[in-house]
């Protein structure tokens, strides 16, 4: 089962921010840990070094329904500010959802740049010294994909491939929407003075 879960700071402060990246290295080195390939696929910045605001995680293989469902809804740290020393908050909440997955888009080969380089990242069982991992880039947007669950190099190809297709998905979904908003926030312009044309009547004719 292919599964995406998304990890969010929600409007949390900045230590929750941070908790959303520890959180996402932790769950990766599990995931891969109970053998399931696991990769961030995703992620948004936070305002501070090494934090993040959300990260999306693409997750595979037998028992991931399970392992997800043990990670979702609200996650809490309890510890001591990394950025305020003196803050005498302890408790920091982060939140996991599992998304619903976008339909496949076909890839075209003339699109994609496709790279291999040794495997590693967080897990670590999975490093060796051949160029297993593959990373393909989407010329058209930038958006790029990693393989690097396992040492066969045509199944991390396929699962880079995989990934890819969901990320361009995504960006479709998010530049459709960004043209309904710029539809409806012209409906909320609308300025009911100073007309450039006046029409009037049943007929409808230029005044």
């Amino acid at each position: 089962m292919s599964i995406l879960l998304q990890i969010t700071s929600g409007r949390g402060p900045v230590e929750c921010c941070w908790v959303v990246a520890r959180l996402a290295e932790s769950l990766i080195a599990e995931a891969r840990k109970q053998r399931l390939q696991a990769e961030i696929i995703e992620t948004e910045a936070g305002g501070e070094k090494e934090t993040l605001l959300s990260a999306l995680i693409h997750l595979d293989g037998e028992g991931a329904e399970g392992f997800v469902a043990s990670y979702e809804g609200t996650i809490q740290w309890i510890g001591n500010s990394p950025f305020r020393p003196d803050h005498k908050r302890k408790n920091w909440f982060v939140g996991t959802q599992q998304l619903p997955m976008p339909e496949s888009v076909p890839l075209s080969e003339l699109d994609l740049r496709i790279e291999t380089m040794k495997a590693g990242g967080p897990g670590g069982q999975h490093v060796n010294t051949t160029e297993s991992a593959v990373r393909v880039v989407h010329i058209p947007t930038g958006l790029i994909a990693m393989g690097r669950d396992v040492r066969s190099q045509n199944a991390n190809r396929k699962r880079a491939l995989e990934r890819l297709s969901i990320l361009v998905a995504r960006h479709r979904q998010r530049q459709m929407a960004k043209v309904q908003k710029q539809r409806w926030d012209a409906h909320n312009e609308l300025v009911r003075g100073n007309p450039v044309r006046v029409y009037k009547g049943k007929d409808f004719l230029l005044k």
